[in-house]
């Protein structure tokens, strides 16, 4: 018998167009997909209206909003908006709440103070108000006074989920929250490390494991090369659009490239190569793949994914690289049968 498979869902995000993802949603909810999580970064769509438009088109799924951060969402509004869509969702929402990307958080013109106590401030703030509480804080980013919401809102145990990277954010996460989420381009030996840190860390807070999510770039195929090649795209472009130019890399930056098993002195030389406008498909090779992706024919998606539940993952969202994601879907769900 095969080892049991996380739960899988579809990473949908803001370069997608809202309708697109409706059809996706509908997709895999067709073929047993367990989730939808809605990525938003700055400057692309918002990630709410189509995970409205995908709620009501939908009627199992549920529906991952990872990660919101509290900066150009203030706490107060997070609450509001996550109620209203769990409403409409019929209880099927999970909120995940991050502090986001310093540098484009500042682009939106808000400061980016103290991330870890804005996050842990937040997660109060949202906690207490879908719990139909009348909020007065005081905090060291955030403050309110009788914050209430003016309905009553369908799930106070609604769960709040932590976007997290560093080893202090990984433990607070532990503390406070009710899931971990972990980004792409976070290789097996990062998770294994962050679910250790999380145990530890609601082990000492006398709470249960929290679930862990990740996010994890997916190309299946019928043929096993052209998948793994074509993959490398998508890992060019997010290794340009998400690694530091200039600024030195922090510590769990630092972390993933020791857990890839690819030389630093590589990775630096790769991004340098790809933001000369090098092709992905030339630059990178089996090594990215095997650390960030999950490509290949869809047998081998199924035992990589696998090894991600093995690493203590309960739900691995995919996020469908290739032309036509449906028919990954449709792949992988056969596959899985």
């Amino acid at each position: 018998m095969s080892a049991p498979l996380p739960r899988l869902g579809v990473r949908l995000h803001g370069g997608l167009p809202p309708l697109a993802c409706v059809a996706l949603a509908e997709c895999a909810e067709q073929h047993g997909f367990a989730s939808l999580w809605f990525a938003e970064n700055p400057f692309v769509r918002g990630a709410l209206p189509t995970a409205a438009a995908c709620a009501l088109a939908t009627r199992r799924l549920a529906i991952g909003i990872g990660a919101v951060n509290p900066y150009n969402r203030h706490p107060t509004l997070i609450a509001m908006e996550a109620g209203a869509l769990d409403e409409l969702a019929e209880g099927r929402v999970r909120l995940g709440i991050g502090s986001g990307i310093g540098a484009m958080v500042r682009r939106m013109g808000f400061g980016y103070e103290r991330p870890l106590s804005a996050v842990r401030e937040a997660i109060d703030i949202v906690r207490a108000m879908l719990q139909g509480e009348t909020v007065t804080f005081q905090g060291r980013v955030f403050s309110v006074a009788g914050a209430k919401l003016g309905y009553n809102p369908p799930r106070p145990d609604l769960p709040i989920l932590m976007a997290a990277m560093g080893d202090r954010a990984i433990a607070l996460c532990g503390e406070i929250a009710d899931g971990l989420i972990i980004s792409n381009m976070c290789p097996l030996g990062y998770t294994e490390r962050a679910v250790a840190l999380l145990r530890r860390a609601a082990a000492q807070s006398g709470r249960p494991l929290p679930e862990i999510v990740q996010y994890v770039p997916c190309r299946p195929g019928h043929d096993r090369a052209e998948a793994r090649e074509s993959v490398k795209g998508a890992l060019g472009e997010m290794l340009t659009s998400f690694w530091p130019t200039t600024e030195p890399w922090p510590p769990w930056r630092e972390t993933i490239i020791e857990k890839s098993g690819i030389p630093r002195a590589e990775v630096a030389a790769a991004l340098t190569r790809l933001r000369r406008g090098e092709p992905a498909a030339q630059v990178l090779d089996e090594r990215y793949v095997d650390a960030f992706a999950i490509a290949g024919t869809a047998e081998e998606c199924l035992e990589r994914a696998r090894a991600y539940r093995r690493a203590g993952v309960g739900e691995l969202a995919l996020g469908l690289v290739g032309p036509r994601p449906q028919d990954d879907i449709a792949l992988l769900a056969g596959a899985a049968r």
